[in-house]
């Protein structure tokens, strides 16, 4: 392994994607589907806009993502009575049932994927990996990643 952050962060996002998909495997849930559910049974009523920065993804992603889930039940999207552009989110009963079946298997997934580290360890990396995302948050708007057009480019 190399010791450099950039190649290293992208093995553990691998490692940790491929885990959450084999442990959600056959609920019909994507990781970021149960993103949603996570952010939205821990701060219900939050607009779409604000799921989207908290998560990090862009809006029309999370609106994919809101769509789908409400489609399936899991999700409802009403009317913010303060903005009536903005839509405020929450689960449904059926999302927390979802959501609570799910919670001790992603606990025990992630459990897992940092047993190779004693629990103080564990702690230690949470602590400096939230440092060095918060200290980086420029980096951290949808499409950040993207590359820029170049000049010369048209048809």
């Amino acid at each position: 392994m190399r010791r450099r952050v950039i190649p290293l962060a992208r093995r553990l996002h691998q490692v940790c994607t491929a885990a959450v998909a084999e442990i959600l495997e056959g609920d019909e849930i994507t990781g970021l589907e149960y993103g949603v559910l996570a952010w939205l049974q821990d701060d219900p009523d939050v607009d779409q806009n604000a799921l989207a920065a908290r998560m990090g993804i862009d809006r029309t992603t999370a609106s994919t993502l809101v769509s789908s889930l409400e489609e399936r039940g899991f999700v409802d999207r009403r009317t913010n009575p303060r903005d009536r552009r903005a839509r405020l989110l929450r689960l449904t009963g059926t999302g927390r049932t979802l959501r609570e079946g799910l919670r001790p298997r992603v606990r025990d997934c992630q459990a897992r994927i940092l047993s190779a580290l004693e629990p103080a360890e564990r702690e230690m990396l949470l602590d400096l990996l939230i440092r060095v995302v918060t200290t980086n948050e420029a980096y951290m708007r949808p499409g950040a990643a993207r590359r820029k057009p170049s000049r010369n480019s048209g048809p």
